[in-house]
């Protein structure tokens, strides 16, 4: 007996709109229906939702994701290209990392900018500091 899609909704933190927005999109070709046409999750189909939802939530467009899904059911022959997929994902995800970075030394000179003036009881204090600037 397999999984629902409201369990799997449960067990994966998802909403079932989403899985069945996944299944409409392509990406859950594994996933076989039981008699009543009903989407019947096994429990191997856990780690293909990890997958997806990784790809997903760090930034890849649906559109890659069912590329890489429609590669992946070729098997052995897409081996190399779904590495790619992979080493191409991470340089992405990379970047966006290094930008949410100068984006948080922003946000923490604006900390130390407000938490100086509090303590000093004005905004005045910095015109009395040497700046602190940092690059963007």
């Amino acid at each position: 007996m397999g999984y629902t899609i409201g369990e799997v909704a449960n067990k994966m933190g998802v909403s079932a709109y989403t899985l069945r927005f996944y299944d409409k999109e392509g990406l859950l070709p594994f996933v076989d229906r039981n008699k009543s046409g009903n989407r019947d999750f096994k429990e191997s189909d856990f780690e293909w939702l990890a997958v997806i939802t990784c790809l997903k939530n760090s930034g890849m467009p649906v559109k890659k994701i069912r590329q890489f899904i429609d590669m992946s059911m070729e098997g052995d022959a897409t081996l190399r290209q779904r590495l790619e997929v992979f080493e191409n994902h991470k340089k992405t995800v990379n970047d966006k990392i290094s930008e949410l970075n100068k984006y948080m030394e922003k946000i923490d000179y604006k900390i130390w900018y407000y938490q100086t003036a509090i303590d000093a009881g004005s905004e005045a204090i910095h015109s009395q500091q040497p700046c602190k600037l940092v690059e963007d």
